[in-house]
C-alpha cells in the first residue's frame, strides 16, 4: 500500500510546486509619489498586467529616487520603472537588471535662447548661464549638458550652471538673468502654452534619449523576470492601452514597449554623467 501511494504522493507534490515560486510583485515608480497617486496612475495597467501575466502586483509607494534604490537594497521592491539617468545607478549599487523599456516617441533634450536673442552659435553661450530642469534628469540637464558638450563646451567651464523651476527660468530668461535653457521637448510645448508671448528658439536639439525603464531585483528569480518580460513582448498592445488610459501617462502615447533592451543601451547615459565629472554611478546627482 505504501509503495502504491508513493509515486501518487510525489506527483501531487510536483504539481503543487508551482505554487511555490513566487507569484505577486512588488511594483514601484521613481516618479509617482504616494500609495493614492499611484493606484490612480498605474492602476488600469496594475489589472491589465495581472490579467496578461498570472502573477500579482503589490504597489510599493515611494517618494522618490532615493527611496526606491534603498527599498530594492532593502529587499521590499522587486521590479521599479524610472528614468535613464536612475536606471544607471540601480545597475550599479544593486546590479538591478533591464526588463523592457516604456518607449516615448520624441523624447528628446534641447537647449533653448530666447527667439530675438543675439546668440545664434553653442560658442556664444560662452561666459553664460545656463538653466536646467531636475538635477539628475536624463532629459532636463544631463541630455542638454551633452548637447553643449558635444559643441565643444565644458560643464562648469564654459558656461555657469544653474538649476530653476522651468517657471522661473523663463521669467529669467526674458530678464537677461540667464542666456539659455535645457529642456526636453514636451516642455518645450508647455512654455508655448503657459507663456504664449515669449518666443523661443532651439540652439540645440539632441537625438532620441535612451527610454524609461522597468528594472528587475538581482533577487528576483529568473523565471518571474522572464514571465515579466513575455507578457510585455506578447501583450504589450493591451498593456499600452491600459497605461495610457490615465492623463498623467500621456508621455507614452504612440510609444511602444522593447523586450530586447540591454545594459549596454545605457551606456549613453553613463557618458552623460562624465560630461559632468562623474565616473562612478552609485550616487544620485545632488544627493
Amino acid at each position: 500500500m505504501t509503495k502504491l501511494l508513493a509515486p501518487a504522493l510525489l506527483a501531487a507534490s510536483l504539481l503543487a510546486a508551482p505554487a511555490l515560486a513566487q507569484d505577486t510583485i512588488r511594483f514601484a515608480v521613481t516618479d509617482i509619489d504616494g500609495l493614492e497617486a499611484l493606484q490612480r496612475e498605474m492602476g488600469p495597467f496594475k489589472d491589465a498586467f495581472e490579467a496578461a501575466s498570472g502573477l500579482k502586483v503589490e504597489f510599493f509607494p515611494v517618494s522618490g529616487r532615493t527611496v526606491a534604490v534603498e527599498a530594492m537594497a532593502a529587499d521590499q521592491v522587486d521590479f521599479v520603472l524610472t528614468g535613464p539617468a536612475e536606471y544607471v545607478v540601480f545597475n550599479a549599487r544593486l546590479d538591478a537588471q533591464p526588463v523592457v523599456t516604456f518607449k516615448r516617441p520624441d523624447y528628446y533634450s534641447t537647449v533653448v535662447v530666447l527667439d530675438d536673442s543675439p546668440i545664434r552659435t553653442p560658442e556664444d553661450l560662452k561666459g553664460q548661464k545656463i538653466s536646467f530642469g531636475e538635477i539628475g534628469s536624463t532629459s532636463q540637464h544631463l541630455g542638454p549638458v551633452d548637447l553643449l558638450a558635444k559643441a565643444g563646451l565644458g560643464y562648469a567651464v564654459d558656461y555657469e550652471p544653474v538649476f530653476l523651476n522651468r517657471n522661473v527660468a523663463i521669467e529669467a530668461l526674458v530678464a537677461g538673468e540667464i542666456a539659455g535653457i535645457g529642456v526636453n521637448r514636451t516642455h518645450i510645448e508647455s512654455f508655448a502654452k503657459k507663456f504664449p508671448d515669449v518666443k523661443l528658439r532651439v540652439l540645440l536639439k539632441g537625438e532620441q534619449l535612451p527610454d524609461d525603464i522597468l528594472l528587475a531585483s538581482a533577487k528576483v528569480a529568473p523565471e518571474v523576470v522572464e514571465t515579466v518580460r513575455k507578457t510585455f513582448a506578447e501583450q504589450g498592445e493591451a498593456l499600452l492601452a491600459a497605461v495610457t488610459s490615465v492623463e498623467e501617462n500621456a508621455k507614452y502615447v504612440g510609444g511602444s514597449f522593447d523586450a530586447g533592451v540591454t545594459d549596454a543601451d545605457y551606456d549613453v547615459v553613463r557618458k552623460m554623467y562624465q560630461n559632468i565629472g562623474i565616473t562612478e554611478f552609485t550616487q544620485f546627482i545632488g544627493q
